[in-house]
C-alpha cells in the first residue's frame, strides 16, 4: 500500500485542474480533486463560454440592421429580453458543469466539495478533512480585482456581469484590455449606452498597436463612447437603492450617470488563504505561484498550472500545461510547453484574432522587418451599407522572410487566425503565403494576396 491517500491531489476544478485530474486518472493513478464552486472554473462559468454566448446575442443587433440591404423586411422592431438570454445561458452552463462531473467520474477521480488548503508538502485539508498525496497540483486560477477608489463597492466585476438581473440603460466600463472591450461590446450590442474609460492612450496595449487603434475606431462607429487618458476618481449612489443610478466622477473632471459601473482592470492569481507560503511555496509579488519549467514550485511535490502561475492566462494554455504535468508525473515526460506563437482572439465587436509577434516586438527581436497591411470594407458590408471595416497585418522577418505575426480585426477573426497559427508554428515564409491560392471571395484571402510592404 502507498503511504499516501492519493498519487495526485488537485486543488481547483477549472480547465487546468480538471484536465490534469482526468488524464492522470486515466493512467490508473489515484486522483483527488477539491472544488468549492461550480466545475469548469472561470472559463465555463464566468468567462469564455458565457461571454461568447452573450456576444452571439449582441451581434444580432447588427445583423438585423444589415438584413434590410439584402431584401429582408422585419415585421416590427425586434425586441430583446435579458432574462431569456440569462436563463438560456445558465441552462447551458449547468449542462457543461454536468459534463465536467461525468468526465471526472469516468476517470475515477474523487471529487471533494469544499475549500482546500495546503498544510505541508504532501497534505491537503478540505474543510477539516485531511488527505495526503504524493503530488499536489494547485490550479485555482485567478479572480478579478476592483481598483481602490471611493465607492468601489458600487461597481461590479466580470464575475458579477453574467448574473446581472437586468440590462442597464447606461454603463461605464473601466479598462482597456480584452475583458473591457468584450463586455463593453456586448452591452452596446444589446442596447445599453456605453462609455469606456481607459487610463492610457490606446486599447489592448499588450497587442500590436494597430489592433487597438482600429478597434477603437470601429467601436466608436457602433456608438460606444471612448474616454482615454482618464480613470474613475469616485462613485456615489444617487439613491439608496442598490440598482439606482450611480454618479461616476472621472479624473478629467467629467461626471457620468450610470446604472452599471463595470471594473475590468485586471485579475489576480487566486492564492489567498491557500496556506502555500506557510508550506514553503514561494509566491511572486502579485500572489502567483513561482514555478520552474516542469511547473514545480519551490516545494517539488507541489506544482501549479494555469492563471495561478500568471504566465499566459488562456484556457488552452492551462490545458496544455496540465498535460505536460501529467506526462511528467505519470507518463514518459513526452510533452513540453512552448509559449511562442500562441494564438488568441478578442470577442469584441468586431472580433480580433492575433498570433505571433507584434510589430513592436519583432523590431526589438529581429531588427529588420517588413510590414504588410490592408484596411477594407468586407463584401458583406456593401449592400448593407454597414460602415465597418476589416484590418489585417503581417509582420515578416526582413532577413529570413519568415512570417512572425498575423493580426486581424474583423468578422470571425478568431476562426481565420486559428489556421494561420498552424502556418506560423511550421515556420511559414512570406513567399509560401504568396504561393498559397486564396479562397475567393473571403476576407481571409487577403492574407495571401498582400504584396507590397508599407513604407
Amino acid at each position: 500500500m502507498s503511504q499516501y491517500d492519493y498519487d495526485l491531489f488537485t486543488i481547483g476544478g477549472g480547465s487546468g485542474g480538471v484536465r490534469a485530474a482526468r488524464f492522470a486518472g486515466q493512467t490508473g493513478a489515484r486522483v483527488g480533486l477539491a472544488e468549492k464552486g461550480d466545475l469548469g472554473g472561470t472559463c465555463v462559468n464566468v468567462g469564455c463560454i458565457p461571454k461568447k454566448l452573450m456576444s452571439y446575442s449582441a451581434h444580432f443587433h447588427e445583423d438585423f440592421a444589415d438584413s434590410a440591404g439584402y431584401g429582408w423586411t422585419l415585421n416590427g422592431k425586434p425586441s430583446f429580453d435579458w432574462s431569456t438570454l440569462i436563463a438560456n445561458k445558465d441552462r447551458e452552463i449547468a449542462h457543461l458543469n454536468d459534463i465536467y462531473q461525468r468526465l471526472l467520474d469516468g476517470a475515477n477521480v474523487s471529487l471533494h466539495r469544499g475549500f482546500a488548503t495546503v498544510e505541508d508538502a504532501h497534505t491537503v485539508n478540505v474543510d477539516g478533512q485531511r488527505f495526503t498525496a504524493r503530488h499536489i497540483l494547485v490550479a485555482t486560477g485567478g479572480r478579478p480585482e476592483k481598483p481602490d477608489v471611493p465607492g468601489r463597492e458600487l461597481g461590479i466585476t466580470s464575475d458579477d456581469f453574467f448574473h446581472l438581473k437586468a440590462l442597464p440603460k447606461r454603463a461605464v466600463v473601466l479598462g482597456g484590455g480584452y475583458i473591457a472591450v468584450e463586455l463593453a461590446s456586448i452591452l452596446n450590442g444589446l442596447g445599453s449606452e456605453v462609455t469606456l474609460v481607459y487610463r492610457r492612450e490606446r486599447l489592448l496595449r499588450n497587442m500590436d498597436a494597430d489592433l487597438g487603434v482600429h478597434l477603437a475606431d470601429e467601436m466608436a462607429k457602433q456608438g460606444i463612447r471612448l474616454v482615454f487618458n482618464a480613470s474613475i476618481e469616485s462613485i456615489e449612489a444617487a439613491q439608496a437603492s442598490e440598482d439606482s443610478v450611480k454618479s461616476v466622477r472621472l479624473t478629467n473632471g467629467e461626471v457620468l450617470p450610470a446604472e452599471c459601473v463595470l471594473f475590468a482592470t485586471g485579475r489576480t492569481p487566486n492564492t489567498t488563504g491557500l496556506g502555500l507560503e506557510q508550506a514553503g511555496v514561494v509566491l511572486e509579488k502579485n500572489g502567483a505561484v513561482q514555478v520552474n519549467g516542469d511547473f514545480e514550485s519551490s516545494v517539488p511535490s507541489i506544482l501549479a498550472v494555469g492563471d495561478v502561475i500568471d504566465r499566459v492566462a488562456l484556457t488552452p494554455v492551462a490545458l496544455a500545461e496540465a498535460m505536460v504535468v501529467v506526462a511528467r508525473l505519470f507518463g514518459r515526460g513526452e510533452r513540453s510547453m512552448s509559449y511562442a506563437n500562441i494564438p488568441t482572439a478578442v470577442f469584441s465587436h468586431p472580433n480580433i484574432g492575433t498570433v505571433g509577434l507584434s510589430e513592436e516586438e519583432a523590431r526589438k527581436e529581429v531588427g529588420e522587418v517588413k510590414i504588410f497591411k490592408t484596411d477594407f470594407k468586407p463584401l458583406k458590408n456593401t449592400l448593407s451599407r454597414n460602415t465597418g471595416r476589416t484590418f489585417m497585418k503581417l509582420v515578416v522577418d526582413g532577413r529570413t522572410d519568415r512570417v512572425l505575426g498575423v493580426h486581424m480585426v474583423g468578422s470571425d477573426a478568431g476562426e481565420v487566425i486559428q489556421g494561420f497559427a498552424v502556418a506560423l508554428q511550421c515556420g511559414a515564409t512570406k513567399a509560401q503565403f504568396d504561393a498559397t491560392i486564396g479562397i475567393h471571395p473571403t476576407s481571409a484571402e487577403e492574407f495571401v494576396t498582400l504584396r507590397t510592404p508599407v513604407a
